[in-house]
């Protein structure tokens, strides 16, 4: 009928419906264009960023990072000998649980990488035109150098709050491949279909995990939640053989299983997912959720169903104490904010953090975390062959 009354408009009259809807439309991506210098957009980055309250950061759905240490590194050079570099795109949060701070929507591997560089942590390699900085820091440049490179400017667009979080991932689909991109997820049902994949979405449809984990609906419809199921059962049962890609260890996890799925295994691990789902709901106070907050990211899901599962697998009968004490600690936070890194002794470290105090026993952190923290050309993706990269390898832009 809507369609019939539509066709019978006059062309003025559907011309005129069409201006007042984009009127519309373009409140919600109303943005205005800032310069920010560097040291200043990596501070209001870093600063509360290990408690996730800093003012600018890096959201969940966003892709880990993905920039080797070279990419990293051309970006740096770019900036020092004064090459154009793309806006970053960011949105000020208007309500929920970070509201007033600015989302960044593209720009993640750049201010990561801005990050990295001046806290110290990126070795300059492979550069192609400023040759002599090749094995610099930041704190190798000379001291006026320091000063100008954080007083260069980035520009941003950022969104004014009337863009909502559906408004923000759009916009960031847009952004990064020209239009609504199908989510990792989405792509793994389509290609790597099968029995196993079959029981992710069983899973995934359980009543009590939703409400444990709330979504929205966009995010519903899109696969998250079979995201989150995925990531449960393949770090659950092969976290220490992680290394540095997560979409690649979950689809050949996803793959492994579809090939050798038998009934037994799934009646097994589909009554440890529900038993952790039952232990949450019993014995943590907010279930996945941080005091305060009304979403639960993916890296503290993660945390705390896989370390969960290990403690009861060592303590099938494990009542725990003040769960309360750990699990909203400044530490835990640490080990669990937006963009904590996926390299595998920081992911080794946020299941075991949980393991451990489930268990009450002392936490160690992995032998390899010192390296990683205070290195980024440890802490990133390897950088691949020369040959390889024209074909390979991600822009700087991205």
């Amino acid at each position: 009928m809507a369609e019939d009354t539509q066709l019978q408009l006059k062309d003025s009259d559907q011309a005129i419906l069409v201006d007042k809807q984009i009127e519309e439309l373009q409140k919600i991506t109303d943005y205005e264009i800032k310069e920010w210098p560097i040291g200043v957009l990596v501070e209001k980055f870093t600063n509360g960023r290990e408690t996730d309250e800093s003012e600018i950061f890096i959201p969940d759905y966003q892709r880990d990072m993905v920039w080797t240490p070279k990419q990293q590194s051309r970006f740096i050079e770019s900036i020092l000998i004064k090459l154009p570099v793309p806006f970053i795109f960011a949105a000020d949060v208007g309500q929920g649980d970070r509201e007033g701070a600015l989302e960044i929507i593209d720009g993640s591997q750049r201010i990561r990488t801005l990050d990295n560089f001046v806290s110290n942590k990126l070795t300059l390699i492979g550069l192609k035109k400023l040759t002599e900085a090749v094995g610099m820091r930041f704190s190798d440049l000379s001291k006026p150098r320091q000063m100008r490179f954080k007083r260069t400017t980035v520009r941003v667009i950022e969104l004014t709050e009337k863009a909502d979080e559906d408004a923000r991932r759009e916009m960031f689909d847009r952004l990064n491949s020209g239009g609504t991109r199908l989510t990792t997820m989405e792509v793994r049902r389509g290609v790597v279909d099968g029995p196993f994949m079959a029981f992710i979405t069983e899973c995934a449809a359980n009543e009590q995990f939703k409400a444990l984990v709330p979504l929205n609906d966009r995010n519903a419809k899109r696969k998250e939640y079979e995201e989150f199921v995925l990531r449960y059962f393949a770090y659950l049962n092969n976290y220490q053989g992680f290394q540095k890609s997560v979409d690649e260890f979950l689809t050949d996890y996803l793959k492994s299983k579809n090939q050798n799925f038998l009934d037994a295994d799934k009646h097994s691990m589909y009554d440890e997912f529900v038993r952790m789902l039952s232990f949450v709901s019993q014995h943590f106070p907010n279930g996945f959720k941080r005091i305060g907050y009304k979403t639960v990211p993916r890296i503290r899901f993660e945390a705390i169903a896989v370390g969960l599962s290990l403690a009861l697998r060592e303590q099938s009968d494990l009542v725990p104490g003040d769960v309360g004490q750990w699990l909203d600690s400044s530490e835990f936070i640490k080990h669990t904010r937006s963009d904590a890194s996926n390299s595998r002794p920081k992911l080794v470290n946020r299941i075991h953090y949980v393991r451990d105090n489930l268990l009450g026993k002392a936490f160690v952190e992995d032998p390899d975390t010192a390296a990683v923290e205070a290195s980024a050309n440890a802490d990133s993706p390897p950088d691949q062959a020369e040959e390889e990269e024209s074909s390979t390898q991600p822009g700087l832009f991205s």
